[in-house]
């Protein structure tokens, strides 16, 4: 994963509330077990029409959006089943945080397991970002903080081991295996004699 430290970036805003993880990525496209190619199906049913052509009318598809790596989404995002590929097929897009004022529970885990940043401000700080698509934020772990342009700082929850595997670019799996010396050290003096 790529450490996230500071992501400063234009904001990509999809003002739908109840965004499911079907939405996000549609059970059509559960097939694969890595990673890489889901990007290109991020909401297929909303980005593309039955014909497989781009919907120019669809946030994601235009010019505008190219290169922003910050989501701001409607209400109670990530809801609806359980399923790791949602949270891969928006970094693999390109995406690297998601903001709402809720963010359903298993997406948030899924998403800091794979290096997709769940923030959730208050009510004023969202409805200022759903109401200036486009505007460049920055979003500090540092500070656990999101800087609007106009100045103004929003602070978000985030536990601080899921910070710390964020900012080290690290999954838990990769955190233990970061610690594989001291953990042969312990077992070693643990061991019966």
């Amino acid at each position: 994963m790529e450490p996230i430290r500071t992501l400063r970036s234009r904001t990509v805003v999809l003002a739908v509330n109840d965004i499911d993880t079907d939405q996000i990525i549609p059970a059509r496209f559960l097939t694969t077990t890595t990673r890489e190619g889901l990007g290109r199906h991020l909401f297929a049913d909303w980005r593309f029409g039955p014909d497989g052509a781009p919907r120019a009318d669809f946030v994601l598809n235009q010019p505008q959006s190219s290169g922003s790596s910050i989501l701001v989404a409607g209400n109670n995002f990530g809801c609806g089943s359980s399923r790791e590929h949602a949270p891969w097929a928006l970094t693999d897009f390109g995406l690297r945080a998601v903001v709402s004022t809720q963010i359903a529970d298993i997406f948030r885990n899924n998403a800091l397991k794979n290096g997709l940043l769940p923030v959730i401000v208050e009510p004023s700080t969202h409805r200022w970002l759903l109401e200036h698509p486009g505007a460049e934020v920055t979003i500090d772990l540092d500070t656990t903080s999101l800087t609007l342009p106009t100045g103004e700082t929003a602070r978000f929850p985030l536990e601080p081991f899921a910070r710390y595997c964020l900012m080290n670019g690290v999954d838990e799996l990769g955190f233990l295996l970061g610690r594989e010396a001291e953990i042969a050290a312990y077992e070693t003096l643990r061991a019966p004699a």
